[in-house]
């Protein structure tokens, strides 16, 4: 009887034992990289790679020298923003360097007040006179002596080519925390051009701005500008209103460079949207962070420079040293990873931001009706929007680079956001218990 034809033996799972043996011996080749990990984003073959070619055990020193070449990389990316993050614990997350002044023609004299806070106010004092933080009546008085020698020279006045010397000067410390100097410059002829220069703006740090408005007898506004170190001047017609493109053209591109400044050195905002988009995962989570973020601060922003609504300086300083503590400790807890619904908790702390930016507006006296509010408002904002998009167009490539090495998602951005509820922390503690 002849033997019947046999094929080939097969295993009880179905597959021949020759295949069984090769996949035995090289289960790399059915594994792309046979450790399972794919968050490479594309640098190597991972699951499911049509292109993917024999990786068996001669490849994985390659690959090994290769991810800790980009582990030491990260490892130093994170020291490096880490310290940076640490320098600007100590710094002030807002500049101080902003001041008023109001300029009244009528009864043929110039009335200017001139508002400082206290720590701007007392660059101009000798170091013994000087004090940290906020100044208590007895402080004031101990410099009254000193700012009254200060007084005349704060202004120049110059009309008809005569300079102007002031009648009288007085120095006050007014609430919230303002010293105001009052000084009275008489002899202006009406219809003559008036000159009104601060030559002593070149004594206060270099990012110093002083708004200047100048209103006649009825309560029109004939002149203003937005000073500073390089440009300390203003002539004005007092016999016109403010009238003319250039003028208004100079004041709105001052107050865009003032919102550029104010978040460039607004470092708690900053680390505050570093925290937010370091867990970010795509291009439209940062878009809707970003949108979130932006929307909620202008709300407050206008509100609080319209004195709509108005909280306590203190308050929101410390609300928002507080919320960068919450977003630190927020990726902390998920260990790197996006959290779930973030754009509601970029809004409701984006509120919050927004009234420390009216704290600008309102520190120039921008909330007076007479000054015009619109412009400067809406100047600042976009300043602050440009400055915010120019820093993100530099961090988030960095922070795109970065998040492809799986070892930076696991321990570089946990450290980096203990390093930000650090700094968080250190900036609640000085506006609340130590300020």
């Amino acid at each position: 009887m002849p033997h019947a034809l046999q094929g080939p033996e097969v295993s009880p799972a179905g597959v021949a034992p020759g295949a069984a043996k090769v996949q035995e011996a090289n289960p790399a080749q059915t594994h792309g990289t046979g450790e399972g990990n794919d968050a490479s984003f594309g640098l190597w073959p991972g699951r499911g790679s049509c292109n993917r070619g024999p990786q068996g055990p001669a490849t994985r020193p390659v690959k090994a020298r290769v991810d800790a070449i980009q582990g030491g990389m990260s490892a130093r990316v994170v020291l490096l923003l880490s310290f940076l993050i640490a320098v600007t614990i100590g710094v002030r997350a807002h500049d101080p360097g902003l001041s008023t002044a109001q300029a009244d023609l009528r009864e043929g004299a110039v009335f200017i007040t001139n508002g400082y806070a206290p720590a701007d106010v007392q660059e101009y004092l000798p170091m013994t006179l000087r004090r940290d933080g906020s100044w208590t009546q007895e402080d004031f008085e101990a410099a009254h002596e000193a700012l009254i020698g200060v007084a005349p020279d704060l202004w120049e006045v110059r009309t008809g080519g005569r300079r102007l010397t002031p009648a009288s000067v007085r120095v006050e410390l007014l609430p919230e925390d303002n010293v105001s100097f009052f000084l009275v410059f008489r002899g202006v002829v009406s219809g003559e051009r008036l000159t009104l220069r601060a030559p002593r703006l070149a004594e206060l740090p270099n990012n110093h701005r002083q708004f200047l408005v100048v209103a006649d007898a009825r309560g029109t506004v004939v002149g203003r500008k937005l000073l500073s170190l390089r440009d300390a001047t203003l002539e004005v017609d007092p016999g016109a209103a403010e009238t003319g493109a250039p003028a208004a053209a100079a004041t709105f591109w001052g107050f865009v460079w003032l919102g550029v400044e104010h978040i460039w050195i607004g470092y708690d905002h900053l680390l505050f949207l570093f925290a937010l988009l370091i867990v970010c995962r795509s291009f439209r989570s940062i878009v809707g962070i970003i949108s979130c973020f932006t929307l909620a601060h202008s709300i407050t922003l206008a509100l609080a420079t319209f004195d709509l609504v108005n909280l306590p300086p203190r308050v929101v300083e410390a609300a928002i040293a507080g919320s960068i503590v919450y977003v630190g400790l927020e990726n902390l807890w998920r260990r790197g990873q996006e959290p779930r619904g973030r754009w509601l908790v970029t809004f409701g702390f984006g509120l919050v931001h927004g009234f420390g930016f009216a704290s600008v507006l309102r520190g120039l006296g921008i909330a007076s009706g007479s000054q015009g509010i619109a412009l400067p408002l809406f100047a600042f904002n976009l300043g602050v929007e440009l400055g915010q998009v120019a820093v993100a167009a530099i961090v988030l490539p960095v922070i795109w680079r970065l998040r492809r090495s799986s070892g930076f998602v696991r321990r570089g951005v946990p450290a980096l956001s203990a390093v930000v509820a650090l700094a968080g922390f250190y900036w609640l503690l000085e506006r609340t218990l130590l300020g």
